[in-house]
C-alpha cells in the first residue's frame, strides 16, 4: 500500500488575439459566434456555438439546445462531436472553437465546455491518441486556447485509474 503522496497537475490557458489566428481558426470563430445566435436557448437564454474542423478540412457547426423538461438539453459541444463522429467516425477533429453569447445579448460571454462536454471532449482524445485545440471566444475579442483537454480537465476518470 503507497504512503500519503501528492498528485499534481499544470495546466494553463493562453490568451490568443484574433489577428494572430489563421484563416481556419478565424472561420471556425465565425461559425461558433453563427452558431450560437441560432441557439435554441428559451429558458436560460444562455446561446452558445461551437465549430470543428475535422482532419480532412471539412467544418460543421452546432449550437445548445434547451428543453423545458431540464435536463433533456444538449451542449452544443456535446451536439457537434457527437454528430461528427456518427457521420464521420474515422476522422479526428482538430480544433474545436467555442462562442456564448451574454444573457442580455450585450455581446460575448467568455465560456468553458462544462464537464460534461470536458469528459466527452477526453473521449475523442483517447479514441484518436491526439490532443483537441480548444479555442474559447471572449468578449475583449481574444480567445482563450487549450492545447487538449488536459488544460481544462486535468484529473480524467482515465487519468486516476492507471
Amino acid at each position: 500500500m503507497e504512503k500519503n503522496r501528492k498528485i499534481s497537475s499544470n495546466s494553463s490557458l493562453e490568451i490568443v488575439q484574433r489577428e494572430d489566428l489563421d484563416a481556419i481558426r478565424l472561420n471556425l470563430a465565425h461559425l461558433a459566434r453563427k452558431a450560437a445566435d441560432l441557439a435554441y436557448a428559451p429558458y436560460s437564454n444562455f446561446r452558445v456555438g461551437a465549430a470543428v474542423v475535422l482532419e480532412d478540412g471539412q467544418t460543421f457547426w452546432a449550437n445548445n439546445q434547451e428543453n423545458i423538461c431540464f435536463p433533456v438539453g444538449v451542449c452544443a459541444e456535446r451536439i457537434l462531436l457527437g454528430y461528427t463522429h456518427a457521420n464521420f467516425p474515422h476522422l479526428k477533429p482538430e480544433i474545436l472553437v467555442i462562442a456564448a453569447l451574454k444573457s442580455d445579448n450585450s455581446g460575448l460571454a467568455t465560456v468553458t465546455p462544462c464537464g460534461l462536454c470536458r469528459q466527452s471532449i477526453s473521449e475523442f482524445e483517447m479514441k484518436f491518441k491526439a490532443p483537441l485545440e480548444i479555442l474559447m471566444c471572449r468578449p475583449d475579442d481574444t480567445l482563450l486556447r487549450a492545447s487538449g483537454i488536459d488544460q481544462l480537465l486535468p484529473y480524467k476518470f482515465e487519468d486516476l485509474n492507471r
